[in-house]
């Protein structure tokens, strides 16, 4: 069990007369979470995987929801995107039953949000959760041990089933794939070729922290540039991807309509590409450490609610800068690098322009950079 950064926050909202709802992928333990805030409460469990429950829950009137409910105090709804406009249902809880602290997790944020957003407008906190970020982990490990696991957390990713099945991660990456990734997000999309998903998952995986084209990945693939953009929203949607924009403010050099995309777990990522030799053996080493450091780093920004926009820069004369994040009116640059090297040329540009500082995160001094105080 990994103490989670949200369980604290979690815990202040209880009884603020708002539903709390948390949503995330598959697996990533936000069940868990809210059985462990719950444990000392009793609450009435309603678990929509189940088809009585959804039934059930599907378009009740207020008597038929107080009979379900009895004299509960709290309530947890579990899976809540499998349940028919589950947003009325949630209202009138949330507006007919003052005394009832509800607790809603989803899986399929693009599916559950679609039902929530309007019905729970103003009555609901709403978080995020993702696999275990470093700083959780660490937190349980401690220093030395996780210190000797970076290797495989860059491999296998920070999945809770992951990190507890020990020598069997390739067999649990496998069935989370499968499982999530291609049959819920076919469920709950309007995604209607497994074939095209998994290809333009493999083109993405291969381009990862790569600046990509969606005219190129049209043709890759052989769907059209507004459906990959649209396929590309549903899997942002669905916690497997996320992106990062060009950073510009007006110097005429730079490239401000570029993208790249990163996956929320390197694990997921390497499973796509079935693809999990050791470090030294990888020409994409560079791509994993970033990949990881950009994920980290976005956890922390979204549990700590930094308000921090994350980017890229880069110019035409092929300048860089692998990330940028702008908090408070700073400007600041991070360069990635798995190995300490001395001999790291800074663009001057960007320093000079943006009253910048770059800061190289290697090996030695990342654990500041992915465990934000």
């Amino acid at each position: 069990m990994y103490a989670r950064i949200l369980e604290n926050i979690v815990k202040e909202k209880i009884n603020s007369g708002k539903a709390i709802v948390l949503v995330g992928a598959r697996q990533v333990g936000k069940t868990t979470l809210i059985n462990k805030i719950l444990e000392k409460k009793e609450f009435l469990f309603l678990d929509a995987d189940d088809p009585t429950i959804r039934n059930l829950l599907t378009n009740p009137n207020t008597e038929q929801i107080r009979s379900l409910i009895g004299n509960y105090k709290t309530v947890f709804i579990d899976e809540a995107q499998r349940i028919s406009d589950i947003g009325i249902t949630l209202k009138i809880i949330t507006d007919q039953f003052k005394s009832v602290q509800l607790f809603v997790s989803g899986s399929s944020s693009f599916e559950l949000g679609n039902k929530l957003n309007e019905p729970l407008t103003g009555r609901k906190w709403e978080y995020e959760l993702f696999p275990i970020s470093w700083e959780e982990y660490e937190n349980k490990l401690g220093f030395l041990k996780t210190e000797q696991q970076i290797e495989n957390r860059l491999l296998y990713g920070f999945y809770p089933e992951v990190l507890n099945n020990s020598g069997n991660e390739r067999e649990v990456l496998k069935n989370l794939v499968n499982s999530y990734l291609y049959r819920d997000i076919l469920a709950f999309s309007e995604i209607r070729k497994p074939e095209v998903l998994e290809k333009l998952l493999q083109a993405l995986a291969l381009q990862m922290g790569s600046e990509v084209n969606y005219n190129e990945l049209s043709q890759t693939v052989g769907i059209n540039k507004v459906t990959i953009q649209k396929y590309i929203e549903i899997l942002e949607k669905g916690y497997i991807i996320f992106r990062l924009y060009s950073f510009s403010r007006n110097v005429r050099s730079e490239i401000k309509r570029n993208r790249k995309i990163y996956f929320y777990d390197n694990g997921i990522r390497n499973m796509i590409i079935g693809n999990f030799s050791p470090l030294d053996l990888r020409i994409d080493k560079g791509a994993l450490w970033e990949n990881f450091l950009i994920s980290e780093r976005r956890k922390q920004n979204i549990y700590k609610n930094t308000f921090a926009k994350m980017y890229f820069w880069r110019t035409k004369q092929q300048q860089e800068v692998d990330f940028v994040e702008e908090k408070d009116g700073i400007i600041s640059g991070y360069e990635f690098k798995w190995q300490v090297n001395r001999k790291i040329n800074l663009p001057k540009t960007f320093i000079s322009k943006y009253n910048s500082e770059i800061t190289v995160i290697d090996r030695t001094n990342f654990r500041n950079f992915v465990a934000i105080t």
